[in-house]
């Protein structure tokens, strides 16, 4: 592959709901542009973007792909993203490197919440946006009322600058707006606009020239004039245009049939900005605060991606931003503060690699078994510590506990995890104290569902993934006495240990207390410790379904001993037996975690969201609307969300968000209580039979 000047290179992102074309579109640009020679399909697990097996198998993209490839003295850096909402941490790292966005749309599909995510994330980062309809030949295809539905969501700023010739079966071809010139065929090949389509193409024109000249104050006064604005000019205004963001064309065609996927390459290249034309976004603690794109400044390229590779090891894609990346070279990693031995440099499209002794700036390539660099570092020189922003990530809103299905599986679970979560920063893992089970937590069960194929696959560790259990806690509600005397006599030193202690419940959130007030020598003060530690055993275990009693003061006030026969073990066990009486008499109740959740939800989804609270014995403390959302606070028990993720995803078809934060403990009510304690009992007598 050629070497390219930052000007001669578009970054682009395929990005948009899933299943409505990304995919196919990318296969017939790399057909088109020779980088391929034959068109895969995503249905028959040929497509160069879907390589992965899980991919193959769930016939959907899960991991952004880079697809480069050279057209028309440029080169595209196409990068192919997943529409699932499960994998949006991927299209958050392709954005992030891109200057310009296509949003594909389904023509028979028409604005899905996907779109608005897409539509909504691009934004945020600045990018140019296209629109491409996609899909034309497909039943149901209808362009126009597409284009309504792109223009009520997103604003009479996004721009037709192309119509159909013909739709459905019968899809021919494109008919540009601004030169006015049809292209039909799989070659996109010029011909004559259909004679029934010439006064609908004249009146979309005029529209176009009008929403352009509104862009320029030059064109604007030729428009109202009455003058003939020439195709250069509507060109030149639209390029700008399309750079500054006030207008977002609007492209059609069809990736399967091939048809209108050049003119869409044409656009790419001339309305899409360079990596010179947009700029640098650095953290604010970067010690240079502003670079130029270009070769000959110092280097600065971000890691956006990292992968684990079983034979190759750790892959990590990065977007050169400035300066060049050589390969065998030595670079700093400004985040770690070490130094970063650069292997072979390659270019990957697909599964496949091609090597290259340079990365310039504006460009992106990837390297492996880089040692301390992780997904968000800045690689650059000491000297000049660039630190360029990184992707910010979501925070992960389902969980998972995993278990290893065998033991073999136990020894290299831990391993395994930490690979799969290093190539995916909107996964966390963290071992709950409490329930002593492995959490893997991320967006989605789908993404969680891959993660644990993936482990297997890559690594041979065999998981199951089940709902967490919650930490409940126990505590008591009165105030008793109770004793027990631990006495044994089978020839020989006997065991004897007498304690009396007292049962109080604390405040909520204050912990556990021992104390003494023993006094005559009824315990001698060596075995008072060890009262201490039978007392702290029992609390690990409460009785109503064996959870950590917390909250609870015990307090050793009188008791006996033998001379002979009384241990350091006799009073432990005495102090273990007379708190679990003392507490299965003080009125035992079960605590359950509380979390407070905030969820962001679309104004028409609010009562739905609210009714489907309440039935999770959730107390709504206030709804806030903003802009075209509201904002649902409340307190729900953690037991009542665990797959809330999924549930909020149905109820708002996606376009919900919501996160948990933990609160406090509270009292579960007694017929919930009496089914968690039935079940801990089952589970106990499972487990002793196995």
């Amino acid at each position: 592959m050629n070497q390219y000047q930052a000007e001669n290179i578009r970054n682009v992102v395929f990005i948009g709901h899933g299943s409505e074309g990304k995919t196919t579109l990318s296969e017939a640009i790399l057909f088109n542009s020779g980088a391929v020679n034959r068109l895969g399909k995503v249905d028959n697990g040929t497509a160069t973007s879907d390589f992965d097996p899980d991919e193959i198998k769930r016939k959907l993209s899960i991991n952004l792909t880079l697809l480069p490839c050279e057209w028309n003295d440029i080169k595209i850096n196409l990068i192919d993203c997943p529409g699932y909402p499960d994998f949006i941490g991927e299209v958050k790292s392709a954005i992030r490197v891109c200057e310009g966005a296509l949003i594909v749309i389904g023509a028979n599909s028409g604005v899905k919440t996907g779109t608005e995510i897409a539509w909504e994330l691009a934004g945020e980062q600045k990018l140019s946006r296209m629109f491409f309809v996609s899909k034309m030949e497909r039943e149901n295809a209808d362009f126009f009322k597409v284009v309504d539905e792109i223009q009520d969501k997103f604003g009479i700023k996004c721009l037709p600058i192309q119509i159909p010739i013909g739709s459905q079966s019968d899809f021919k071809g494109i008919i540009d707006l601004v030169s006015l010139k049809g292209y039909t065929g799989p070659d996109d090949t010029e011909g004559p606009i259909p004679e029934e389509l010439k006064a609908k193409a004249a009146e979309y024109r005029e529209r176009m020239i009008e929403a352009v000249a509104e862009t320029d104050d030059a064109l604007i006064e030729k428009f109202l004039a009455g003058e003939e604005i020439s195709d250069a000019e509507i060109i030149s205004a639209l390029v700008n245009a399309v750079k500054t963001g006030n207008i977002n064309p609007v492209l059609c065609g069809s990736g399967l049939a091939n048809i209108g996927v050049k003119t869409l390459m044409q656009a790419i290249k001339t309305l899409l900005p360079s990596p010179l034309e947009k700029e640098v976004k650095l953290t604010e603690d970067s010690m240079v605060k502003n670079i130029k794109s270009g070769q000959e400044s110092p280097l600065a390229a971000l890691v956006f991606k990292t992968s684990a590779d079983p034979y190759v090891g750790k892959l990590s894609m990065f977007r050169v931003y400035s300066g060049t990346m050589e390969s065998n070279s030595q670079v700093y990693n400004v985040q770690q503060g070490a130094f970063e031995r650069i292997g072979q440099l390659f270019v990957p499209r697909g599964k496949s690699q091609e090597t290259v002794t340079r990365v310039a700036a504006g460009d992106i390539g990837a390297t492996a078994k880089l040692a301390v660099t992780a997904t968000g570092d800045t690689l650059g020189e000491q000297a000049g510590q660039v630190k360029i922003e990184p992707v910010v990530f979501p925070d992960p809103s389902y969980s998972a506990a995993v278990y290893p299905k065998s033991k073999e599986d136990v020894d290299k679970l831990g391993a395994s995890i930490a690979r799969i979560v290093e190539e995916d920063p909107t996964m966390r893992i963290h071992r709950d104290p409490d329930t002593g089970e492995t959490i893997l937590s991320g967006t989605g069960d789908t993404q969680l569902d891959v993660a644990a194929e993936r482990m297997h696959r890559k690594f041979g560790v065999g998981v199951e993934l089940k709902t967490p259990k919650v930490p409940y806690k126990e505590t008591v509600t009165q105030k008793v006495t109770a004793e027990h005397k631990h006495k044994k006599q089978s020839g020989g030193h006997g065991q004897y240990g007498h304690v009396m202690l007292e049962v109080e419940p604390l405040p909520r959130s204050t912990g556990n207390e021992f104390a003494t007030r023993v006094v005559g020598g009824s315990i001698p003060k060596n075995y008072l410790p060890a009262v201490e530690k039978g007392v702290l055993e029992a609390l690990k275990e409460g009785v109503i379904a064996g959870c950590p009693v917390v909250d609870v003061r015990a307090t050793a006030y009188d008791g006996s001993f033998h001379p002979v026969d009384s241990s350091e073990i006799c009073f432990k066990i005495a102090g273990s037996q007379a708190f679990k009486k003392g507490m299965a008499a003080a009125s035992p109740v079960l605590l359950e975690p509380i979390m407070t959740l905030k969820a962001v939800i679309p104004g028409d989804h609010t009562g739905d969201v609210v009714g489907d609270l309440n039935t999770k014995r959730a107390r709504v403390n206030g709804i806030t609307p903003e802009g075209d959302v509201n904002i649902v606070e409340a307190l729900v028990p953690l037991a009542e969300v665990q797959r809330y993720a999924i549930d909020l995803k149905s109820i708002t078809q996606g376009r919900g968000k919501f996160s948990l934060e933990f609160s406090h403990y509270e009292e579960v009510p007694a017929h919930i209580a009496q089914k968690i304690s039935e079940e801990a009992q089952s589970d106990k007598e499972e487990s002793k039979q196995h």
